[in-house]
């Protein structure tokens, strides 16, 4: 991948300021009441410029975007922000707590030109139009890229991972607090740095861990410029916003997204799912519910893709692994074996399109979750008849699929924590 800096927008706070009133999480995990707790917190939240339209599944009016952008050039304007003086890369550090354990990760934002997919840049996610119509509008509008996208990538030579291992020995830029997340800024100016890293990166691609939306948009925003011929090669609209992640990141965690499932008729009992599922062994667990603060972790011990599920029953618990390969080949045909090896795979191919079509009523809903405790809490109040607990994704397997130009499963990958939106945006001009 080709990697650039820049002369990012920030925050006008002084040096090792706090900015956790004006930073926020990613646009697309924001309901209307968080944008609305978060524009309480503080004039200037980057929510009011980031999230014009609740929720961002389509585009909204044109006035939205106008007022968006029209709000952000004040912004610039009065000094709220204030821009690099010169082109800049960005070591970011974020440290936070999960299932118990202190964590840390550290990201190097920069700009990476922006390629057809499959190349310098994988991704491994379907993307839909509403989202896109939505961010597109948003970019041709304020002409800036708000939030980075999430990627990770093998640092061959260590250049990336020295740089961002000596920021976090100097005095920090900017900081701030998000959600138990600390998060820290440091600019890197240094030419010679900068070009040790450039030349380190160049030869490894980029995988999307999270952003695919923003990816794509950025990609089709350079596009209709150069068709247009509004631009040449060198123009920052051929580059895109990343927080770049080493794949050897202790910190870089991906959560597994359980399943919370509602809407079975009233007949429903998981002694039933057992014989209607095909392709999968079965054993009774004698829970203590204190091991689902880290269900990723209880799963492992027996064996990958293993998978838990909640009854109505209090204390009612089964294990499940897939010991059919031969019945999510069937399922699945059109799948690499690795795609068919995975649990949520397993978990949606076998139990629910096909195992459990005989309870499912109209109020049939399923609610996605990292923490497990709020899968045992939703079936112990007899919220929902059956909750799914996965275990985390392998990131080999993300490669893989990845690689193979194909698709993961629908809210396979929950890499946490997620970037904030507002530590640095970049220009598109």
């Amino acid at each position: 991948m080709e990697i650039r800096p820049f002369r990012g927008w920030r925050y006008n706070v002084p040096r090792g300021g706090d900015v956790s009133d004006f930073i926020a999480p990613p646009y697309d995990i924001l309901s209307a009441r968080d944008k609305e707790a978060l524009l309480a917190r503080r004039g200037g939240n980057i929510v009011a410029v980031d999230l014009p339209y609740v929720p961002p599944k389509d585009v909204g009016p044109d006035r939205l975007y106008r007022q968006a952008a029209a709000l952000l050039s004040r912004w610039k304007s009065s000094g709220v922000l204030k821009q690099e003086p010169q082109p800049a890369l960005y070591a970011y550090r974020q440290s936070f707590k999960w299932a118990g354990k202190t964590h840390a990760r550290a990201a190097l934002l920069c700009g990476v030109r922006a390629t057809e997919p499959g190349k310098d840049v994988i991704p491994h996610e379907h993307t839909f139009p509403g989202p896109k119509a939505d961010r597109l509008k948003l970019t041709q509008y304020t002409r800036m890229q708000l939030s980075p996208i999430f990627g990770f990538y093998s640092d061959p030579g260590g250049a990336a991972a020295d740089v961002l291992g000596s920021a976090a020995d100097k005095e920090v830029d900017l900081q701030g607090t998000l959600r138990g997340v600390q998060e820290k800024l440091w600019v890197i100016t240094d030419r010679k740095v900068i070009a040790a890293v450039q030349s380190d990166l160049a030869r490894t691609p980029v995988f999307i861990a999270d952003g695919h939306h923003r990816y794509t948009t950025g990609l089709n925003y350079r596009n209709a410029l150069k068709a247009a011929g509004k631009i040449d090669r060198d123009h920052e609209a051929n580059f895109i916003l990343f927080a770049l992640v080493d794949r050897r990141d202790e910190g870089l965690l991906i959560l597994p997204t359980h399943r919370v499932i509602r809407g079975l008729r009233p007949d429903f009992a998981i002694s039933k799912l057992i014989q209607a599922a095909r392709g999968l062994a079965w054993r009774r667990l004698e829970l203590d519910e204190s091991a689902l603060s880290d269900a990723d972790a209880l799963l492992r011990t027996f064996g990958p893709g293993a998978m838990a599920f909640l009854g109505p029953n209090a204390g009612e618990v089964w294990i499940a692994c897939l010991n059919d390969v031969e019945a999510m080949r069937r399922a699945a045909p059109e799948q690499l074996d690795a795609w068919r090896r995975l649990d949520v795979a397993v978990l949606h191919k076998l139990i629910i399109d096909e195992a459990l079509t005989a309870w499912k009523s109209a109020d049939f809903a399923i609610e996605y979750t990292p923490d497990a405790r709020k899968v045992l809490a939703a079936c112990k109040s007899g919220a929902a008849q059956l909750g799914a607990c996965l275990q985390g994704t392998p990131l080999p397997a993300v490669e893989e699929i990845a690689r193979a130009g194909a698709s993961m499963p629908h809210k396979s990958t929950y890499f946490y924590p997620k970037l904030a939106t507002g530590m640095v945006l970049k220009p598109l001009e």
